[in-house]
């Protein structure tokens, strides 16, 4: 079954952010690169939702994978819809008031 990926506005905007960084202190291109491999890595868990890190502690069904050892991708499975719930850059705390209202 494939599962549908959606990604929480502050997601988007998150990697929209991270593409302005990254595009700032090294370059465009390499920003580019960087954001559509976080994207794709995102959508591949349409395949295979049930990978990464339980943090039921921070929210109950939060799960955390992470990606080139520099982002981690929050995300819950709801049903036959992953929903991408933050992404986040070099080591961030992520906590249950980062994630609030973004269910």
């Amino acid at each position: 079954m494939e599962h549908r990926i959606v990604f929480h506005p502050l997601a988007e905007a998150e990697l929209g952010q991270l593409y302005d960084d990254i595009a700032e202190r090294a370059s465009p291109a390499i920003a580019w690169n960087f954001v559509v491999g976080i994207r794709d890595h995102c959508l591949g868990l349409s395949t295979f939702p049930q990978r990464g890190t339980e943090r039921v502690e921070i929210m109950p069904g939060l799960r955390i994978v992470g990606y080139r050892r520099a982002v981690s991708i929050a995300f819950a499975v709801e049903g036959e819809r992953v929903l991408i719930l933050g992404i986040f850059y070099a080591g961030r705390n992520i906590t249950p008031e980062l994630l609030e209202d973004r269910l």
